[in-house]
């Protein structure tokens, strides 16, 4: 966000003389800006086009040297040749940097049992998932590695989980056994099975390895937490213990103060902690583009600043003390909340900004950002490629470069005219139209005069019409903010935050009051609690009011509108438009217009007009999607109709918090560039089949939904139930059906409606089908076992492709269908290490004598294949 103007308001009686009293328009040169933007440039170049690092050393010495020569002959083309320098170096820097370790390796192969030695470096709070189980994620730094007899000292960081069982209380039904809470610095000795983070292996993914590689985690790991055995001493810093027991102790006083709900969304506004908040309002929060009020950001950096600057200004307290007691409280916070790079960018913009005042020089906050960029850049060059880095200094630029000069342009004149409005004299410093104004509003007053009295009116009108124009600012502003930030919410979010707008006019001004009031209450209750509540109360009404608004703006059809991933054209033309209007904002009016309207045109194709689905013309493929342990297969006919069968999922035991369908299926399809389904079909109402689909429902409003005749369930029924308020028919198939769609032919083998099972095997109701172009066909089987298969070899299901039954169990693809079938292909869509041990040798074995090519999700990640109607070819990785 913009560093707040901190001025203290002071009244100014000008002479005749005086100049106008209105913003200034002249564009000023900004050279840390610039240089900001050659070094993030150059750091692009090195990264993507790789040249010898002797080229780049060679061609910046030159550039250097003439930038040398020139510079007291000629300073402007000196100052592009230093760009070109800074634009060189960089590129050699980048491109000449080796990757930072990121610990030592764990002397054990990937989800091996080993004996940990470590200490507490970062707690968590203890959790409760499901009805009797609790669990503390925190993370260690390990001490020494016991494997296989070795034990080797090894210091990197792991992730681990410790869960508990919640035990009753005979003589108190509703008590529950405390388990041990883990602490910082705190030494701990357990055994667990270590597994490395891994990423799913698709276009589009997240990737959750680089994620836990920048926090220095190598490493994840879970054990009861009776089995992890307590050792003594202490390892750790004495700040990092001093930190932790305040944090420890600000989360306690905010759960004396307030209510659960109420204390879930403060400790997400103050302290950074949102896992108790639920992923239902978490999503509220996405959909609505008001998110960024959960996570400490700049935002947070700037109302802290602006209320502690604002208070001392008004205790008559020096500009110097008060920037000092501002930059070092600010400090403090970004080392209290720990939440890394995101606070540290905002407080290094806002000790730059307050600096810059103390040295009573002209303010610029384009400067600010580029030597906040210059100083973070040359610390980690990696950073550009961070999207929290992208957004925040994206943030400040668009409301700097055309949020500001877009507000002088319209309401700062008339908000200088309501300034001093009972001062004549004030009057000679502004133009004719702006005098003309305050005349008239004097006028006005003195007919409220009767009413309200005569120093009443004046004021009282005055004041309305400032706090009038402070909203239009508001709204200005946040609209500039949504149309800038459309291309990357496409780009990394996915999302058109339609309704982003005024959920940021309700969600912000309200943030800032229960921030004020929170922290105000935190900080009276060490002295008073029963004094503390007021504050309290007024932070919790504005707490419930903002997620109220979230709810329901979020509850609204149009909040669930997404984006496939834009295209590199609809990339490169939303930044030129982005850059154009901060060119042009500053200039003459027609020239502003004009990139204002560009950058509207860009946001408005980037969200509504769909890019081209990246499919291959005239072939009918069949993608395995990587979903970990579940299925997910995508169908692209040769006209280009889509079909998703199943959409992942994890089962409930599991207590995972990812959505398969929201965090892996849709990225994949949005990467694609597909934006609406055809088609889904459910095989079978398990959950690594089932779970993923609601939000596909959701994202990608199929026309169509394709259930078999099986028995339901409570999931099954609960996706009836989102088809139908969405609108979606919800089709029946059966075995016998056949028909065509998109230039394909389906024929569905299973289940009879007759036939369906009454046992508990529910797999044994997987909806089977056969799906051919001209002389190329795949079987898709689902989770079928050995019974259905024994009735599918006696037809003719003959296929080039086979989607391996139930994951590769030895339930599964028996030698009669392997024989009747005779496939050149097979896909097995199954886990990393998952716990049922699928694929089974035997089933690999079976497939490995009958010569057929098989291809895992788990090795391979998503593999797609081709049936062009005479052959079969497939394809790992990204090329459609």
């Amino acid at each position: 966000m913009e560093a707040p103007d901190l001025a203290t308001p002071h009244t100014v009686t000008p002479t005749p003389s005086s100049p106008p009293a209105i913003p200034h328009r002249a564009s000023q040169r900004q050279p840390l800006l610039w240089a900001a933007l050659a070094s993030g440039g150059g750091i692009l170049a090195g990264f993507y086009l790789w040249r010898p690092a002797l080229w780049w050393l060679i061609a910046g010495i030159i550039f250097v040297l003439s930038a040398v020569y020139l510079c007291r002959q000629r300073p402007k083309p000196a100052f592009w040749l230093v760009l070109a320098s800074l634009f060189l170096l960089e590129a050699l820097a980048i491109s000449a940097r080796s990757i930072p370790p990121e610990g030592e390796l764990l002397p054990v192969t990937d989800d091996e049992d080993a004996v940990v030695t470590a200490h507490v470096i970062r707690e968590g709070r203890l959790q409760r998932r499901g009805r009797g189980d609790q669990q503390q994620k925190l993370d260690l730094e390990t001490e020494e590695v016991s494997a296989e007899g070795r034990t080797l000292p090894v210091h990197t960081g792991i992730r681990a989980t410790f869960y508990s069982k919640i035990s009753k209380e005979p003589a108190d039904p509703v008590n529950t056994t405390a388990a041990h809470l883990f602490h910082y610095g705190e030494r701990v000795r357990f055994s667990a099975r270590l597994s490395q983070p891994h990423n799913f292996r698709n276009p589009g993914a997240f990737n959750y390895q680089g994620y836990l590689a920048e926090e220095r985690i190598s490493a994840l790991a879970s054990a009861k937490a009776t089995d992890v055995e307590l050792l003594p001493g202490f390892s750790g810093t004495r700040p990092g213990l001093w930190r932790s027991r305040i944090r420890r102790n600000v989360t306690q006083q905010i759960r004396r103060l307030w209510p659960a709900n109420q204390a879930a969304l403060v400790d997400a506004i103050l302290v950074g902690e949102n896992d108790s908040l639920g992923r239902v309002l978490l999503t509220d929060f996405q959909r609505t583009g008001t998110y960024h009020v959960l996570v400490i950001s700049g935002l947070k950096v700037g109302i802290l600043a602006l209320a502690t600057f604002w208070l001392l200004r008004r205790l008559r307290v020096g500009e110097v003390l008060s920037s000092t007691i501002t930059i070092l409280l600010t400090v403090a916070y970004a080392l209290f909340t720990d939440v890394g790079a995101p606070v540290w960018r905002a407080t290094l913009m806002l000790i730059l900004y307050l600096c810059a005042r103390m040295l009573y020089r002209r303010k610029s906050v384009l400067n600010a950002i580029g030597a906040a960029a210059l100083v973070l850049l040359s610390i980690d060059p990696q950073a550009l490629f961070e999207p929290s880095f992208q957004l925040s200094f994206l943030c400040v630029l668009v409301i700097s470069a055309i949020g500001s000069p877009l507000l002088e342009r319209t309401t700062q004149a008339l908000a200088s005219a309501v300034r001093n409005p009972g001062s004549t004299g004030y009057d000679f410093a502004l133009p004719p139209k702006l005098v003309q104004f305050r005349l008239d509003l004097r006028m006005l007053a003195g007919r409220l005069e009767r009413f309200l009295g005569p120093r009443i009116a004046l004021r009282t009108l005055a004041g309305g019409i400032g706090m009038a124009l402070l909203c239009c600012e508001f709204v200005v502003i946040s609209t500039v903010i949504q149309v800038g930030f459309a291309l990357p919410m496409a780009y990394y979010f996915h999302r058109a935050t339609i309704v982003s707008l005024p959920a940021n006019v309700l969600a912000v001004p309200l943030t800032e009051i229960a921030m004020v009031a929170a922290m105000a209450a935190l900080g009276i209750s060490y002295a008073s609690f029963a004094l503390a509540k007021l504050p309290a109360v007024v932070a919790g009404l504005s707490l419930e009011a903002m997620a109220g608004s979230v709810r329901w703006l979020g509850a609204l059809r149009i909040a669930d509108a997404r984006v496939p991933t834009p295209t590199l054209s609809m990339i490169l033309l939303g930044t030129a438009a982005l850059g154009l209007a901060m060119i042009t904002a500053r200039r003459r009016s027609a020239l502003a217009a004009v990139g204002l309207i560009a950058l509207s045109a860009s946001a408005v194709w980037i969200c509504a007009v769909s890019p081209t689905p990246r499919t291959r013309p005239g072939v009918l493929e069949v993608t395995a999607i990587d979903v970990g342990q579940g299925d997910s297969i995508l169908v692209v006919s040769p006209q280009a109709k889509t079909l998703l069968i199943d959409a992942g999922g994890s089962p409930q035991w599991m207590h995972s918090e990812l959505d398969i369908g929201e965090d892996v299926v849709s990225p994949y399809l949005w990467s694609r560039g597909i934006r609406r389904l055809d088609a889904v079909a459910v095989t079978h109402p398990h959950a690594d089949h089932i779970g993923g689909m609601k939000a596909v429902l959701a994202n990608f409003r199929p026309r169509e939904l394709w259930l078999g005749p099986g028995p339901t369930n409570s999931e099954l029924e609960a996706l009836r139930a989102e088809a139908r308020q969405l609108g979606i028919p919800v089709v029946l198939r059966q075995a016998g059906d056949r028909f065509r769609s998109g230039g394909l032919e389906f024929v569905v083998l299973a289940p009879a409606l007759d036939q369906t099972t009454k046992t508990t095997k529910v797999n044994d109701d997987s909806l089977v089908m056969r799906v051919s172009y001209k002389q190329t066909s795949a079987l898709l089987e689902g989770d079928a076992e050995k019974e259905v298969e024994r009735r599918l070899a006696t037809g003719q299901p003959d296929s080039e492709l086979l989607k391996v039954g139930h994951h590769g169990s030895a339930t599964s693809t028996i030698p009669e269908l392997l024989a009747a079938v005779h496939p050149r292909f097979a896909v097995i869509s199954v886990g990393r290490h998952n716990v049922y041990g699928h694929p089974k040798l035997e089933v690999l074995d079976r497939l490995a004598k009958s010569h057929v090519l098989t291809y895992r999700t788990d090795l391979d990640g998503a593999v797609s294949f081709y049936l062009d109607g005479q052959s079969v070819t497939s394809h790992v990785g990204d090329l459609h």
